[in-house]
């Protein structure tokens, strides 16, 4: 069983890595220790009895059981969800049955990358099959539920395995299935982000499937930006969950932008969706020369791994 499971190591140039370090992450006001083990406890029983309430309960009605998991998983770890819907006429706060697309019909969810909690809020919005990490199911406490909801594996390291892992996303678009990807490839602080990479929106292009970009951040309790939930750097599973469950005042806010057709260009497709998530961001000057800062330092990183030319 892996726990201490640190994020990926860069092994060959295309590989997407970030910048950012443990030394990004700051923890939010701290919980008191009876309100951590209530935490842990409560967190430990709904991940034990989830796989029997799985199966026990009608396929119809899973949908529903899998949102309402999700969101007792958020409470016990101390993360308020807050979903906001930019998809109509003006912003407005979408209530509990905020839906990903329509019933029936397959939708490619994108959305920035910052820990391992994002699986669990987009979860808890509409249950979702995810691309993730080839280890994930190997981990403690979100292993199962990942097995459970159907998780499409990729192994970064292994740039051959990319073109198997977007026909994979395909053939659950086209069979009408949701399926969330986070197309930077790796984690960021929340402050900071890398860019979209193309490659995996190339699955909605050859279904004709509509993309939903989402704008995902953590808050603290003043209304910050919050890196506590961050898994990056030297961070491991172990140590980002201990940092999560002692915190307190955490917001996870989602901001559903709207609806993009796919077109017929997965670069263009990656750019429209870019732009939707990141442009509020790049309204303040301070947070878009961070960004700019470390995406030069991640393009530095990646130079210097190529190999050198004899």
């Amino acid at each position: 069983m892996v726990f201490d499971a640190p994020p990926a190591a860069p092994t060959h140039s295309w590989m997407p890595i970030s910048p950012c370090s443990t030394g990004c992450v700051q923890p939010a006001d701290a919980a008191g220790m009876a309100r951590v083990v209530g935490r842990g406890l409560r967190l430990a029983g709904l991940l034990a009895s989830y796989p029997a309430a799985h199966v026990l309960t009608p396929a119809g009605r899973r949908e529903r059981l899998q949102r309402e998991y999700a969101r007792g998983v958020l409470r016990s770890c101390g993360i308020e969800l807050r979903v906001i819907d930019n998809r109509g006429d003006g912003a407005e706060v979408a209530g509990r049955d905020a839906r990903l697309g329509a019933p029936g019909a397959g939708v490619l969810v994108v959305a920035g990358h910052i820990g391992w909690s994002d699986v669990v809020v987009l979860a808890a919005v509409q249950p979702l099959s995810f691309v993730a990490r080839a280890d994930l199911i190997d981990w403690p406490m979100l292993g199962g539920l990942a097995r459970l909801m159907r998780i499409i594996p990729i192994e970064r390291e292994r740039l051959r395995a990319l073109p198997g892992v977007v026909a994979q996303i395909a053939e659950r678009l086209a069979a009408g299935e949701r399926v969330a990807a986070f197309p930077e490839g790796t984690t960021w602080c929340g402050r900071a982000y890398g860019k979209l990479r193309p490659a995996l929106f190339q699955a909605a292009v050859d279904t004709g499937t509509p993309v939903q970009p989402i704008r995902l951040r953590y808050l603290d309790a003043h209304g910050e930006r919050c890196t506590a939930p961050g898994f990056v750097g030297d961070d491991t599973f172990a140590t980002s969950a201990r940092r999560v469950l002692r915190s307190r005042g955490i917001i996870a806010e989602i901001v559903l932008e709207p609806v993009q057709d796919p077109g017929t260009d997965r670069r263009d497709l990656a750019r429209r969706c870019e732009e939707l998530m990141r442009t509020p961001d790049l309204t303040d000057g301070a947070r878009a020369a961070l960004t700019a800062a470390t995406m030069h330092l991640a393009d530095a990183v990646a130079r210097s791994a190529q190999p050198e030319k004899v």
